[in-house]
């Protein structure tokens, strides 16, 4: 079993910050691919910011002057830095992972977090 916990959702201003947490335990062997994804009301989950376990990464157009990711592999945690934010960035945010477990050592498989909200709003 892999749990994916996400924190540092709020309600924040526009031009304001937030940082995003995750934190992945259980029975891990290892992380590849690490990221977020966001779902506003009425719509479909988009991906938001990829890392790999080599620290390359991948923003949306929409986010990547004002969003940073990154990720502490020996924490097991990836972060989301917003900078900026706007009343369209409102939103659930969930954070991933691609996990090799003892079940599914090989590929691995992706787990999801439950989802913290992000509202920007004066």
């Amino acid at each position: 079993q892999v749990q994916l916990v996400e924190s540092g959702g709020g309600l924040v201003q526009p031009g304001g910050s937030l940082r995003l947490s995750c934190l992945a335990s259980g029975n891990i062997l290892s992380i590849q691919d690490m990221g977020w994804y966001r779902q506003a009301p009425g719509k479909e989950r988009d991906s938001v910011a990829i890392i790999t376990n080599s620290g390359a990464t991948k923003c949306a157009d929409s986010v990547k002057d004002r969003f940073t990711i990154s990720r502490d592999n020996a924490k097991n945690t990836v972060y989301l830095q917003m900078n900026i934010l706007k009343p369209e960035d409102t939103a659930v945010y969930y954070c991933y992972a691609a996990v090799r477990t003892p079940t599914y050592p090989y590929y691995g498989r992706n787990y999801w977090g439950k989802g913290t909200p992000v509202t920007v709003s004066s």
